[in-house]
């Protein structure tokens, strides 16, 4: 039976999950609902309880095991997985009081574990918004976003490839036949060969960018590290920053970038930006069938009817063009900044871009989970 207590840490496995699939681990919701009927039997109390119900339950292949002991330790801010498996340590990862409150672990003195996160802590990070977390709760961000994944939305070529199941292979089929003399044989199944879509990243770095611009690009650092993606960043001139977002520490990464950018933070011209891109780079092929993203919020110093055009002649090439603005989390927001005006009637969507969870949601668009808009080839 689930007692009332129990539901205090529903909503932080269920914020778990969701940054295990964001990681590439297959948390489903059947998944979700075994941790929580687990716990129920074992101690949501006790982190050595909560890491093994998760780690058996939302698990579904090996190799995502390594990946949850590394998600796991992000989102408490401390491997319990290495501690279990070799210390048998009982260390409590939340505390359920008599008032339905959470508070965080304690030591045998009653002090509170310095460094440590509890699971409702995290889940309220999660959604908070990027430009007011404290410098404990940025750090805790980057742990987050440094195991994201986008492993990317596949597309089928004109190569084919043996199958059980799919369309009559003819020559194959043929071949067969002949081999056995003219005499009827099984039917030879193909189907297309598929690779990842291209997806390409435009950052917006400039001054009024400069509370996200962190954030963002660590977000893009994720996804070059898992997927076939290209980053650029936009400030009062375009920089293509893919080979140095390579790098596998992201602190060194974004280091590279900024000296890469000297114009960082100051004004912003998304227009001649975008239309450098597609002269030099897009129209030779990198956005031809791409998933190509623009995080900024909006606002263009230069010539908005050319930001128009150019957002409209993407639109023809790109198989998917997604506007991530953090500014639309706020209160009453509506698209009237000049940029997102003009731009808007020619995007598939537009998302926020504010927190770990909108990076959660962006990353499926991005996959084409959850995008609306029209569907290109």
């Amino acid at each position: 039976m689930v007692t009332e207590t129990t539901y205090d840490v529903v909503d932080s496995v269920v914020g778990l999950a969701a940054t295990l699939r964001a990681a590439g681990v297959g948390a489903s919701p059947e998944r979700v609902q075994a941790t929580v009927q687990a716990l129920v039997t074992l101690d949501a109390g006790s982190r050595e309880d909560v890491y093994w119900a998760g780690r058996l339950t939302l698990c579904g292949t090996v190799d995502e095991l390594d990946r949850y002991d590394t998600v796991f330790d992000a989102y408490f801010g401390e491997r319990p997985g290495a501690l279990v498996r070799r210390q048998r340590v009982h260390k409590p990862v939340l505390r359920i009081v008599s008032d339905g409150g959470v508070t965080p672990p304690a030591d045998e003195g009653g002090e509170q574990l310095e460094g440590s996160a509890t699971a409702s802590s995290v889940e309220q990070l999660r959604h908070r918004d990027v430009a007011r977390l404290t410098a404990d709760e940025r750090a805790q961000l980057h742990r987050l976003l440094a195991v994201m994944r986008l492993p990317g939305e596949q597309r089928s070529t004109r190569r084919r490839q043996p199958a059980v199941r799919g369309g009559v292979d003819p020559h194959r089929t043929l071949r067969a036949m002949l081999r056995a003399g003219g005499e009827p044989a099984r039917l030879e199944r193909r189907r297309p060969v598929t690779k990842p879509r291209r997806v390409v990243l435009l950052v917006d770095v400039s001054g009024s960018m400069d509370s996200y611009a962190d954030a963002l690009l660590r977000f893009a650092h994720a996804a070059v590290r898992t997927q076939r993606t290209e980053v650029f960043v936009l400030g009062t001139r375009l920089t293509r920053a893919t080979r140095e977002m390579s790098h596998r520490d992201p602190d060194v990464a974004l280091g590279l970038v900024n000296d890469l950018a000297p114009d960082a933070g100051g004004g912003t011209r998304l227009g001649e930006g975008l239309k450098e891109f597609l002269d030099r780079w897009g129209q030779r092929g990198m956005a031809r069938g791409a998933i190509v993203v623009i995080l900024s919020d909006g606002w263009e110093r230069g010539d908005v009817t050319l930001l128009g055009e150019q957002v409209q002649r993407l639109s023809r090439l790109a198989h998917r063009v997604v506007w991530a603005n953090p500014r639309k989390a706020a209160p009453g927001f509506a698209p009237t900044a000049a940029g997102m005006a003009v731009a808007l009637p020619h995007l598939d969507a537009l998302v926020e871009g504010h927190s770990l969870a909108a990076y959660e949601h962006l990353a499926a668009v991005v996959l084409g989970r959850s995008a609306p808009g029209r569907r290109r080839a």
